[in-house]
């Protein structure tokens, strides 16, 4: 590797995380400053939001081994709890992320699909054709935003905007599971 080449890896010290794993893609605006590694680890989702193909389908699907063990441990229900505190923490950090990048909701916070995504398994059974239809049907409400999540993501700034359209999705793409569960499981 040459001297002047960028690290694979950012180091301890580095506040150019963004930069580094996501070259390639268009550069921020030149008044945002760098996301560094923890925040990055939190709002992508322990990286899941950087990988370049669907990052909130790849969020959602990076959130189902969580659920599982939420649900194994505490049973389904634990998931709503677990859900809202995701829910605020990933809006604090979401805030601080599109503040640092200057971007209004950039495709890899995928924290918000993990709230999302807990949500809906919330009324599910541990099993995997659940955990799969699950995940169909939050993608498909986070994909379509039905209102008013469509007016959430278009009308809400900041960190609270990028978390509340998919907790809305998660609303409907809830109440959609739990009809499957009842008629179909």
């Amino acid at each position: 590797m040459p001297l002047d080449a960028p690290p694979l890896l950012p180091s301890a010290d580095s506040d150019s995380t963004v930069s580094v794993l996501q070259a390639g893609r268009a550069a921020p605006p030149a008044a945002a400053l760098p996301v560094g590694w923890p925040l990055l680890a939190l709002t992508t989702w322990f990286g899941s939001g950087l990988i370049p193909f669907a990052p909130g389908t790849m969020g959602s699907i990076a959130a189902l081994p969580f659920a599982w063990a939420i649900a194994w441990a505490w049973g389904p229900w634990a998931l709503v709890p677990a859900a809202a505190l995701v829910f605020v923490i990933g809006t604090l950090a979401a805030e601080a992320h599109v503040r640092r990048s200057g971007e209004k909701d950039p495709q890899r916070i995928v924290i918000d699909e993990v709230a999302g995504q807990w949500l809906t398994l919330a009324v599910a059974p541990l099993d995997p054709l659940a955990y799969g239809v699950g995940l169909v049907l939050f993608r498909i409400c986070d994909i379509t935003k039905p209102w008013p999540a469509c007016w959430a993501d278009r009308s809400v700034p900041g960190g609270f905007g990028v978390m509340l359209d998919d907790g809305i999705a998660a609303v409907y793409s809830t109440c959609m599971m739990a009809l499957y569960v009842h008629y179909f499981m």
